[in-house]
């Protein structure tokens, strides 16, 4: 018999022919058959998701938007025809890790069947019931972290949706001098603006995400008056500018209770029962420890400590998760003269003049209390701690005292997007840099937006001193607390 395919006959060819063609139907069949690549062992998974159209900005109902990049413990994944929202919502999911396990794991066990989910307490069974999850095999994988985002590097752009709240609701916890909704202005397309930084996706925030992300948690705002803004901003917007009855005061747990014959407190603290979550604000407006030289004395001037943190963090760092610090604006010689304030270094009044000088003073005293938070982490490895850059100013013609004024209205008439890498405030990014302090980068954005500021309306409508220091709310600082959210 002779060997190789010269020994077939015809017939035979053709029968190998039909055996080949047939093993190729067969395997390609294999591949795209739900029931048949069950038995293949799984390589991985990914969610897909049967998404829930909503209506913003240029989306429609009927519109798919393109595949997103879902960040998930250690990787991305593709998700087909995933909604921004949707994607943001699975990836908001990391923050709480130590909380609620893996999400890989969570999507496994729902994955099985609702028997599985309820007996993983871990996993939220109204999260797991909004999803349409099925596996399938992983086929994607990028280098890109989400945890590297530079959020100051992005642009402006126009959101129907917004404000997150309402200007004449959020009544409770917002400042009337700061609602410019309750004032004569008329424009309000500032309220329109939304944040996109340009290489990474920015979660959309909601109040109960945030709670749910701080349950247990309590988040401290430390600082001068724009903190107190960023403050009064995240309380509405975790409300939704609405009361809550679940709310309760809980200043004097921080010692924040208005001293007699005062006008107000040094600070607020609020809880959200249901989630056990604290927000609250401390006044001090040089990050410094200030203390009377001569407690005796009412006119008595005080000792400004520019070595030492506020005594107020010293006292309760240990309860704090999250604590967020700024400085800037008071750093003044006006302002030092009104307070009464005296340079102190060592316990001693300061005689370097290069720290006399306010510039050298300020930044003497920023690296002071960002090394002192750096040294204390170790110790409470739960806390997080941002310097928050500073907040621009728009005095056009003169300065506040000097009839300089912002009048303008049409938002980003000077631009509307940050391009470059490097933070608009060079003080706060080389101080934080080399230590685990993360900086909340917002002055570049804040930048772009001159006509969001207080300017010359106010609730009597009387002429005076334009404000072009504080913001409108909702306004710019609702951006602060969605970077600042989206970081924790």
């Amino acid at each position: 018999m002779k060997g190789g395919i010269q020994g077939l006959k015809g017939s035979q060819v053709f029968l190998v022919l039909i055996w080949l063609v047939c093993a190729s139907v067969l395997a390609f069949t294999w591949t795209k058959t739900t029931i048949l690549t069950s038995f293949i062992p799984n390589q991985g998974f990914i969610f897909q998701v049967d998404s829930e159209r909503r209506v913003s900005g240029s989306f429609s109902d009927e519109r798919k938007e393109p595949e997103q990049l879902v960040y998930l413990p250690n990787n991305f994944i593709k998700v087909a025809h995933l909604t921004r929202e949707e994607a943001q919502n699975l990836s908001s999911s990391e923050g709480n890790k130590e909380d609620h396990g893996s999400l890989e794991t969570k999507a496994a066990e729902v994955s099985r069947g609702q028997s599985k989910l309820e007996q993983a307490e871990p996993v939220k069974k109204n999260f797991a019931e909004s999803l349409n999850i099925r596996e399938l095999p992983r086929n994607m994988s990028t280098d890109i972290d989400y945890k590297d985002c530079n959020y100051a590097k992005g642009k402006w752009i126009y959101d129907d949706s917004r404000p997150l709240y309402s200007g004449f609701g959020c009544k409770q916890w917002l400042s009337t001098m700061w609602a410019c909704r309750l004032t004569q202005r008329t424009d309000f397309e500032y309220e329109k603006l939304r944040w996109q930084p340009k290489d990474c996706i920015m979660e959309n925030f909601s109040g109960a995400k945030f709670l749910e992300r701080m349950r247990g948690k309590t988040l401290a705002f430390v600082g001068d008056s724009l903190g107190r803004q960023q403050f009064q901003s995240l309380m509405c917007m975790v409300t939704g500018g609405e009361d809550k009855l679940q709310i309760v005061d809980v200043g004097s747990d921080y010692g924040l209770v208005k001293a007699q014959g005062a006008t107000r407190p040094d600070g607020w603290a609020y809880r959200f029962t249901i989630t056990n979550t604290t927000i609250l604000y401390r006044w001090s407006a040089s990050l410094c420890d200030l203390e009377p030289i001569n407690a005796s004395n009412p006119n008595t001037e005080f000792a400004m400590h520019l070595d030492r943190p506020p005594a107020f963090l010293q006292k309760f760092l240990h309860k704090f998760d999250v604590v967020v610090l700024n400085t800037g604006h008071h750093w003044n010689r006006g302002k030092l003269n009104a307070n009464k304030w005296i340079m102190y270094v060592g316990g001693v009044p300061n005689t370097n003049r290069r720290i006399a000088d306010i510039g050298g003073a300020k930044n003497f005293t920023i690296h002071s209390i960002v090394r002192w938070m750096d040294s204390q982490l170790p110790l409470h490895p739960h806390l997080k701690v941002f310097l928050r850059s500073i907040s621009p100013r728009h005095f056009f013609n003169g300065d506040w005292n000097t009839g300089g004024t912002c009048d303008n209205t049409t938002p980003l008439s000077g631009g509307k997007e940050i391009v470059k890498d490097e933070s608009c405030d060079p003080v706060a990014s080389s101080t934080v840099r080399g230590t685990r302090v993360k900086l909340l980068d917002i002055t570049g954005p804040s930048e772009l937006r001159d006509e969001g500021h207080i300017s010359r309306y106010s609730i009597k409508a009387s002429p005076g001193v334009q404000d072009c220091l504080h913001w409108c709310l909702p306004g710019v600082p609702d951006t602060w607390n969605e970077i600042l959210f989206a970081q924790l």
